[in-house]
């Protein structure tokens, strides 16, 4: 099957690889986001969410037969986070309401579905791992359940299928994105070999020491279409991982290896990122200066605070993949490779030395 898709969020790190996937497989790409940027192939759409009139406006001659939502904004608590978020999705699916073409929209979350939202991350009581679709979720307000409340509501309004995508930490190619664990540690691995300091795990031997996942995005992406696509997987949502497992007390030194850089020993401290990189902005500027990179500012790389978030849990957080793989989504990716196809990708783009 292919047809017309939207991609909401489409310059952002699973949107882009969303876009990639589609195009490949034939699909006439429309891709929303507030300002987007130029691509081959891929229709723009420009248009702010929160804004419900120009939402509306933007969308009111597009007839899609699939969406695809990846994108949500960071607020100041929770409670906007809820309150944002949700809007951005009920305007959305109002816009396409008119049009009366959609048959299925697929929205991205995560698995602070089972961990918690940023103000309660990983506190109080929580599901067992391997984390499993059916466990449901938490007694604590997280603006993907009012964000899954949207959906669920225009689903049965308008009578389109749905499916909700749970990722772990994504692993992709994107500038400017709020969640960038791969780039931020390139970006990091980059300043500890320029000036010699030790390339330190930054976060919990919980982490260090515990089982893990992640999710490259291309196979978040193909996930994403094969939902789209398959009829025993509408109206489901699905945790999506890579397959495999590892420890970061072995990924770490594979990262280190990439670089050509001896890793630091782990001593049990925490040491966030985002205090060891606060003063780097002067110094990444002088990097690029000197070797042609493509952004000289390094916030719009790194994004030290949601590594920190994620390397610092205090518990193991393992994912269960069994419910895609009865529906016959058998996609792996090594995570390690993941990792290094994106490191060779940031530096053929000029993104890193």
């Amino acid at each position: 099957m292919t047809g017309t898709a939207l991609v909401v969020g489409a310059s952002g790190i699973v949107g882009s690889a969303t876009v990639d996937a589609l195009l490949a497989e034939g699909w006439q790409v429309h891709g929303l986001a507030r300002r987007p940027t130029a691509r081959d192939g891929v229709i723009p759409v420009a248009a702010d969410l929160q804004d419900k009139a120009v939402t509306a406006a933007a969308l009111a001659d597009l007839r899609p037969d699939a969406v695809f939502i990846t994108t949500w904004l960071r607020q100041e608590s929770e409670a906007e986070n809820i309150r944002v978020n949700a809007a951005m999705v009920r305007h959305l699916l109002d816009a396409l309401r008119i049009g009366g073409s959609t048959q299925h929209v697929a929205l991205v979350t995560g698995l602070k579905h089972y961990l918690g939202p940023f103000e309660a991350y990983g506190q109080g009581a929580l599901p067992q791992t391997p984390f499993r679709e059916e466990q449901g979720r938490l007694d604590v307000e997280n603006f993907y359940y009012a964000q899954e409340d949207e959906l669920f509501a225009a689903a049965e309004r308008d009578g389109f299928s749905w499916s909700v995508h749970r990722p772990h930490t994504v692993i992709g190619m994107a500038v400017g994105n709020a969640m960038n664990m791969g780039t931020t540690l390139a970006v990091y691995a980059t300043l500890c070999r320029e000036t010699g300091r030790p390339f330190r795990f930054p976060g919990s031997p919980a982490q260090w020491n515990g089982l893990t996942d992640m999710t490259d995005a291309r196979l978040l992406a193909r996930h994403l279409l094969w939902a789209a696509i398959t009829p025993l997987a509408r109206n489901e949502a699905f945790n999506v991982v890579n397959g495999d497992i590892f420890r970061w007390s072995w990924m770490w030194e594979r990262i280190a290896q990439w670089f050509g850089l001896e890793p630091a020993g782990f001593d049990g401290s925490v040491e966030p990122l985002e205090a060891q990189m606060a003063d780097d902005g002067p110094l990444w500027q002088a990097i690029a200066a000197r070797e042609g990179l493509a952004v000289q500012d390094l916030n719009r790389l790194s994004s030290p605070w949601h590594t920190d978030a994620d390397l610092g849990r205090p518990i193991e957080v393992v994912t269960d993949m069994s419910k895609s793989r009865r529906l016959g989504f058998t996609a792996y990716q090594p995570t390690d490779d993941a990792f290094f196809d994106l490191f060779t990708r940031l530096r053929a783009e000029r993104l890193i030395p």
